[in-house]
């Protein structure tokens, strides 16, 4: 096996990590304006979790946008920043598969 060759197992390993890494984090985000919007139970262990994790997550954009309504408030800031996360994500997927 040449060196190449375990050089381009290596990147595409680590491509394929931060993809499940940053869809991962798409995932929590998304699922915080999905619990929002049907107004799960905010003292529910889960949903706690998620608001915590996804308020981690957010890049400083949980206060981009601040309509009176709380629901548009959390689709558009934390909506915004699961944007970014799958642009950051799909640039440095593209970038590490190219460096291969």
């Amino acid at each position: 096996m040449a060196v190449g060759t375990s050089a381009r197992r290596g990147a595409a390993m680590l491509a394929t990590a931060l993809r499940i890494v940053g869809m991962v984090i798409v995932a929590v985000l998304v699922l915080h304006i999905v619990l929002t919007l049907l107004d799960a139970n905010p003292a529910n262990g889960l949903t706690e979790f998620v608001s915590d994790v996804a308020g981690r997550l957010t890049l400083g954009l949980d206060d981009l946008f601040l309509p009176d309504e709380p629901k548009l408030r959390v689709t558009l800031n934390y909506g915004v920043a699961a944007a970014v996360w799958w642009l950051i994500t799909a640039v440095a997927v593209r970038l590490v598969r190219r460096i291969a």
